[in-house]
């Protein structure tokens, strides 16, 4: 808990798997969604956690080619891979860029 309390802010929302280590964020000060994976991936539209299991698969993918990050870095190279995540294809992250430069 004490390193959870240092990287999240409090009322966050933090979606996890019932894996029992994550008994602890139920008396927290986080509001805790579980998902259990028995019964199904998803509990309504939003609560669910394979979204950003489908990104840090995708993240871990692009970064290994670097062999390894400077700490100093890291921030930029996992901001390059949400933009890459959250714009889908080449054509698509393009166009957002154009706009974005006023091209």
């Amino acid at each position: 808990m004490p390193v959870i309390k240092r990287k999240i802010k409090p009322d966050s929302f933090v979606y996890t798997d019932s894996y029992r280590g994550y008994n602890a964020l139920d008396v927290s000060e986080f509001k805790h969604f579980r998902v259990n994976h028995s019964k199904g991936f998803t509990c309504g539209k939003s609560n669910h956690i394979n979204g950003i299991e489908n990104f840090w698969n995708q993240s871990k993918r692009t970064l290994r080619k670097y062999n390894g990050i400077d700490k100093k870095n890291f921030h930029l190279f996992l901001k390059e891979c949400e933009f890459r995540f959250n714009y889908g294809s080449p054509s698509n992250q393009l166009k957002t860029l154009r706009i974005w430069c006023d091209i």
